[in-house]
């Protein structure tokens, strides 16, 4: 019989542009999520899964897991491993933890993610970023950073549901002014609707309040079982639905009508909601994948937290503050918090362990 699976500590470094090593910000997330729980142990953590992608080129260290395993004093005998999926590396590693101890391999397993991102090389990232794409169709054509590709995403969604900039504009005020309450997040101020609209362009129609900034930091969870989680006096989180969809991965496999319309989100959204025995009317709080403005938009659609070609009429009307029907990314998101790539999905899974 399957056990029950709860998220029981969490923290994070501080995120932004760091002098400390990747090991360092990874040795200040484990140290504030493991004393984030008053009498846990660290000796009682069997697993370490560590989310990472560019480990190997932007601070030459690989064999990342036993690394950083080291430096944290674990001594995991369940698994010891690194996760790389990019920027889904932290909320795979949750999901990997939640299989982990739900079949009874084992009993409290720390996922860490993070990255150190800048060097004195500045043109390293941009290397590193076309090292994660498909080299034989899409980089050729021009699709080796983020920023276009999500531009012509927001330019279908333009097209093909009269969103405006405008819309974009209440996604990143509102993500700033949560991070403002943050200490952890590298954005921590507040951003008027004037500034937002008024930034310099990035790429059409993105300007510089619309993307996030890649970052220096880490995040860590613990996943426990619930006999596990007992232990503590602490309200129980549960794991209870999760879903990963890949359908495609280079440009040209689009699974959905148009660059706006998300298919894989909504493939995955419906598997967790199944397996979590909800709706998207039981959501009260969310975290979204917000690396670009335009992406909260399309997700609270795909998430069905309001029609397709809704997304930017529910953040500009206020339903993603605290008061409206989902508030989201309550803690600054990637735009605000930043996004040291496999560090994300931690960090989201400890806000939401928060807000629980």
């Amino acid at each position: 019989m399957a056990r029950n699976a709860c998220i029981i500590a969490a923290g994070m470094s501080k995120w932004g542009v760091r002098e400390a090593s990747l090991v360092d910000v990874f040795q200040e997330a484990g140290k504030a999520c493991v004393e984030d729980l008053p009498g846990f142990d660290k000796k009682d953590i069997d697993g370490l899964l560590v989310a990472t992608s560019y480990s190997g080129r932007c601070s030459f260290q690989v064999n990342t897991a036993p690394v950083i395993a080291e430096r944290l004093g674990l001594k995991p005998t369940s698994i010891c491993a690194r996760v790389d999926v990019l920027c889904a590396g932290g909320s795979a590693g949750i999901i990997l933890a939640k299989g982990l101890v739900e079949s009874g391999m084992a009993d409290c397993v720390m996922v860490a993610g993070g990255e150190k991102l800048y060097t004195p090389q500045k043109w390293e990232i941009f290397y590193s970023e076309l090292a994660s794409i498909d080299h034989d169709w899409d980089a050729p054509h021009g699709l080796g950073l983020p920023p276009p590709v999500f531009a012509m995403t927001a330019s279908a969604h333009f097209k093909a549901y009269g969103s405006k900039k405008e819309d974009l504009a209440a996604v990143s005020v509102a993500n700033y002014n949560y991070a403002a309450d943050n200490p952890k997040a590298q954005m921590q101020r507040k951003l008027t609707m004037e500034e937002a609209m008024s930034a310099p362009v990035v790429t059409l129609p993105l300007t510089l309040y619309d993307c996030c900034p890649i970052t220096d930091g880490a995040a860590a969870v613990i996943i426990a079982s619930e006999e596990f989680a007992k232990r503590f006096n602490r309200p129980l989180v549960y794991l209870r639905g999760h879903a990963q969809a890949t359908l495609h991965s280079v440009s040209s496999n689009w699974p959905g009508e148009h660059q706006a319309d998300w298919a894989h989100m909504r493939v995955a959204a419906k598997a967790a909601y199944e397996r979590a025995k909800l709706t998207p009317k039981d959501i009260n709080v969310a975290q979204t994948h917000d690396c670009f403005s335009i992406s909260e938009v399309i997700e609270a659609e795909e998430l069905g937290f309001c029609k397709k070609g809704e997304g930017g009429q529910f953040a500009s009307s206020g339903q993603i503050l605290v008061g409206g029907k989902v508030p989201i990314n309550t803690d600054g998101g990637l735009l605000a918090c930043g996004h040291p790539f496999g560090g994300t999905g931690c960090r989201q899974g400890g806000e939401l362990m928060r807000q629980l």
